[in-house]
């Protein structure tokens, strides 16, 4: 009988096995918390990987303050919590998501740069351990996959997966195959977004996708209309969400994302493409430099205290100065 490539391995194409009952999640901060919970309430078991067990503490800890918010409004129950965390677990070893169907890198460093390498390193890291069926999907908003996935030696299992904040209320997520990513993988990642009861949006590869280049830009101008003294924060927040009907306002959107973040998206989003409207504002680098990024440290845009909002007072040019 004739061998072939096949007979030796040396396929690069993989055939997944059809079924997903365990997902692995790299990098638990914010966005990993709110996935990890979004996926164990689906009845998936997740385990996530952090870089020290204290990071691992925290962020379990920080998935039981989410959890204990829901319930103070209603929206969960005690019971229904101690499923959730019963399908969670956290771990500093990789091996741990060796048996993990599909794998999410979900990392945020405040490194500078687009972290390009960082997440091309945490393919590499994902590769090593888990099968050669398993998905491999990054949370990215603004790098290409097929410059992530480029490291892999199976790249058409790769796939860009972008969850928007918050997680639990926003009922899409895009998804963005690379050139080399396989129908097969598509065809397990729409199945994935079923069970945990999420619309996918197909988006061709492009830096920002959708969300993150209309967010960018929206909160880039409302940033012009504040330096230019058109209205103040909460007039232009009100405004927008009458007259659009968004959840939330430019600037209420933007601390909770982070300012940080924010700024980073803008300057790879600017990088790509040479637009100026992806430029950053001069107000968001000179908050960023002041740490004032937002909910997470509690001044951003707005002030917040008990994680309720409370308006800023003063001029305008005070706002951000170091």
């Amino acid at each position: 009988m004739a061998e072939t490539l096949d007979d030796f391995s040396l396929s690069k194409t993989v055939k997944h096995k059809g079924s997903l009952q365990k997902v692995g999640i790299v990098g638990c901060g914010s966005m990993g918390q709110q996935i990890s919970i979004l996926v164990s309430q689906a009845g998936i078991e997740v385990v996530f990987i952090d870089i020290t067990e204290e990071h691992v503490a925290q962020s379990i800890l920080e998935i039981n303050e989410m959890l204990d918010d829901r319930i103070s409004k209603w929206g969960l129950t005690g019971g229904e919590k101690k499923l959730i965390l019963s399908r969670i677990s956290g771990s500093t070893d990789y091996n741990t998501i060796a048996d993990c169907d599909l794998i999410i890198e979900a990392v945020n460093t405040n490194m500078k740069g687009t972290q390009l390498e960082v997440r091309k390193d945490v393919f590499r890291r994902i590769e090593r351990v888990v099968r050669p069926d398993a998905i491999i999907a990054s949370n990215t908003a603004t790098l290409m996959i097929s410059d992530i996935a480029e490291v892999l030696d199976y790249p058409d299992r790769a796939v860009a997966l972008h969850f928007v904040s918050p997680v639990n209320k926003v009922n899409v997520i895009e998804m963005v195959p690379s050139v080399h990513t396989s129908e097969e993988s598509i065809e397990m990642v729409a199945k994935f977004a079923r069970m945990i009861g999420r619309k996918l949006i197909h988006v061709n590869e492009s830096a920002g996708h959708i969300s993150t280049r209309m967010i960018c830009s929206l909160i880039n101008e409302a940033c012009q209309l504040l330096m230019e003294g058109v209205a103040t924060v909460g007039d232009i927040d009100e405004t927008m969400k009458e007259t659009s009907g968004h959840q939330f306002g430019p600037f209420e959107l933007a601390d909770r994302i982070g300012l940080d973040k924010l700024l980073k998206w803008m300057e790879n989003l600017f990088a790509e493409f040479g637009d100026s409207k992806y430029k950053p504002c001069p107000i968001l680098k000179r908050m960023v430099r002041a740490n004032m990024v937002g909910r997470r440290t509690g001044e951003g845009f707005y002030r917040y205290q008990d994680g309720k909002k409370i308006a800023k007072k003063g001029p305008i040019s005070n706002l951000g100065r170091e």
